[in-house]
């Protein structure tokens, strides 16, 4: 498919204001106790932006991020919730999951209904036609592409990225599936096993029992032990997968024209909701083409990028690819020379390093290029996901070495800093199941800090001045510890929960009274308005172990002056004549 993309669509200037960033059920039980919690008098004029995680939509799997639709999740989010936030002056930051869609969705279940007859039929990747003549079918029905292709790809599971599926025809096809897949079996109902030739009443009913014990138990259908009736098995096995049922995030192809409506539908619903920004995420993965990596390959990714913002344009949207790369890749730098902002995780650890080790160059060589490079971007501390690691690594490109924001065994330190106060760690695995590298820590950022109300206080100091727009997620300002007990409960996949804690109203009344979420408060509402952060940083230079930053526009000036051995800080600001101000805040 030829992409034909205008050149001449700018981008939306990007709100300046602070963002508040949880999911419509983080605090109490829905998006309405949120938006009385930002109604209250102490967090007015604090937020400008709300970052919504996207069970704000229709979404079964990993909290949100498999969609099914994007409508309204109608038990937590309401049209009377979108008023209270256009009211408050909030415009919404969404997200736009590109490279897949739940098996759930509409289109999914319509291509699963009426296969080759259905009007989605290549809304998804059939793997087996995307690979033909790239490889050998194997026994299992699909195809393995030759090894010089395989050695490209990038791999999220250690199998192939595939998900087999079943027609009502009895066929089966694979999908390309790049992220997460799960096949279930419903149990069977009374008399399912009737029908079969030769199979009585009596037996179907035995049968039926010993299929569900297995099923239960979770053993495969090809698994199941008939002993006796084992004549009869294609039969009950043919039953069995008739009640096949599937979870997973399915590829989206975006060869196809039906696709990119859906897109442009979207975007158009999206700003519908009050939408200002709209973060990609996943979007590195949605070009894909033989013999080229399935990650950011080049120039197919910019092609859809620019496609993208032409139809963002049009609904007066800002788009936000997110970045999720080593710093050595330049990748955050790429994006940017391509006139987009970015959504980058390399300001967390950077000012975990700094309040462990007491040193400002790493930071200060981050911001110095955010301000130098003109890099629009959204920065944050905490966030749904994990404190990442390996984005502030360096990386080879193209025999070149680039040196990361901070040296392995400085990123190690951070690691075993966060790891020492309950952290848990995610590291990225081959396919014989040995570590590849490190990825991410999972803990909240308050917890990564060792809880230290100061050190919390400083970083959010820190990332006021930092260049970008700052992101709060709603924990870190209610300084929330570690949920062990949700992690736990997660399973091997629930490291993300040690940071996702639902805050009853109470929690957030009790947390109002306190000084750390007070002074957060003062500190947002302080950046969130005050002129100067509309004008440029100047980074003065002083001893290794200290801060010294000044935002000035005109007559307006703010300067934070902080120790990063003792993290005592002080901030002066001034609008004009009169309007002198001074926060102080030490051990």
């Amino acid at each position: 498919m030829t992409m034909n993309h205008k050149t001449d669509n700018a981008i939306p200037p990007l709100p300046n204001g602070v963002m508040f960033n949880a999911y419509p059920d983080s605090i109490g039980a829905n998006l309405a106790d949120t938006m009385r919690l930002l109604s209250d008098t102490a967090l007015r004029n604090v937020f400008s932006l709300y970052y919504a995680l996207p069970t704000f939509f229709n979404s079964d799997l990993d909290r949100g991020f498999s969609v099914i639709d994007y409508d309204l999740n109608e038990e937590l989010v309401s049209p009377r919730d979108l008023g209270a936030a256009s009211t408050l002056g909030l415009n919404f930051k969404f997200d736009l999951v590109l490279n897949h869609m739940s098996v759930a969705s509409p289109q999914f279940r319509d291509l699963l209904e009426n296969g080759d007859d259905s009007p989605h039929r290549d809304f998804f990747i059939d793997w087996n036609a995307f690979w033909e003549g790239h490889g050998e079918m194997g026994p299992n029905g699909y195809i393995v592409p030759e090894q010089r292709y395989l050695d490209r790809l990038f791999m999220r599971k250690p199998e192939l990225p595939i998900l087999k599926v079943r027609f009502p025809d009895g066929s089966e096809r694979p999908y390309w599936n790049t992220f997460y897949q799960e096949i279930n079996y419903r149990p069977l109902a009374a008399g399912s096993l009737s029908g079969i030739e030769g199979l009585s009443e009596q037996h179907a009913q035995l049968l039926t029992a010993i299929v569900n014990t297995a099923i239960a138990a979770g053993e495969s259908p090809d698994q199941v032990e008939l002993g006796e009736f084992e004549p009869f098995a294609d039969a009950v096995h043919e039953v069995v997968e008739q009640n096949r049922q599937y979870l997973g995030q399915m590829d989206l192809n975006a060869q196809s024209e039906t696709v990119w409506d859906f897109y442009d539908e979207t975007l158009g619903k999206l700003r519908g909701y009050g939408a200002r920004l709209v973060r990609l995420d996943a979007f590195a993965y949605l070009h894909k083409a033989v013999g080229e990596s399935n990650f950011f390959n080049k120039p197919g990714t910019w092609d859809y990028l620019h496609r993208l913002k032409d139809l963002a344009a049009n609904h007066g949207l800002t788009l936000l690819p997110e970045i999720h790369a080593e710093y050595g890749s330049g990748l955050h730098e790429e994006v940017a020379g391509h006139g987009f902002p970015v959504y980058d995780f390399f300001l967390p650890g950077l000012v975990i390093d700094a309040l462990y080790r007491g040193v400002n160059a790493p930071l200060l060589r981050w911001m110095r290029e955010l301000d130098e490079k003109g890099i629009k971007t959204v920065n944050m501390l905490g966030c749904h996901d994990g404190i990442p690691v390996l984005d502030l690594r360096g990386k080879e490109v193209d025999g070149e070495y680039r040196e990361g924001l901070l040296s392995d065994d400085e990123i190690e330190a951070v690691i075993g800093n966060i790891l020492q106060r309950g952290g848990r760690i995610k590291n990225l695995y081959g396919a014989d199941g040995r570590k590849i590298t490190y990825y991410q820590v999972n803990a909240t950022y308050f917890s990564a800090l060792g809880e230290d109300e100061q050190k919390l206080r400083l970083a959010r100091a820190i990332q006021l001045f930092t260049p970008g727009i700052p992101q709060v997620w709603y924990l870190d300002l209610f300084a929330g510890s570690n949920d062990y007990i949700a992690a736990d409960r997660g399973g091997t996949g629930g490291h993300k929960e040690i940071n996702r804690t639902t805050l009853s109203m109470a929690d957030v009344e009790n947390g109002l009274e306190t000084a750390v979420v007070r002074d957060q408060l003062s500190l947002l509402k302080l950046r969130n308005n005050h002129k100067a952060f509309e004008g440029r940083l100047e980074i003065t230079e002083t001893d290794p172990d200290h801060l010294h930053l000044a935002w000035r526009n005109g007559s307006a000036c703010a300067i934070l002056e902080a120790s990063l051995r003792n993290h005592d800080f002080t901030i002066t600001h001034w609008n004009g004549p009169g309007t002198d101000g001074v926060m102080r805040f030490v051990r």
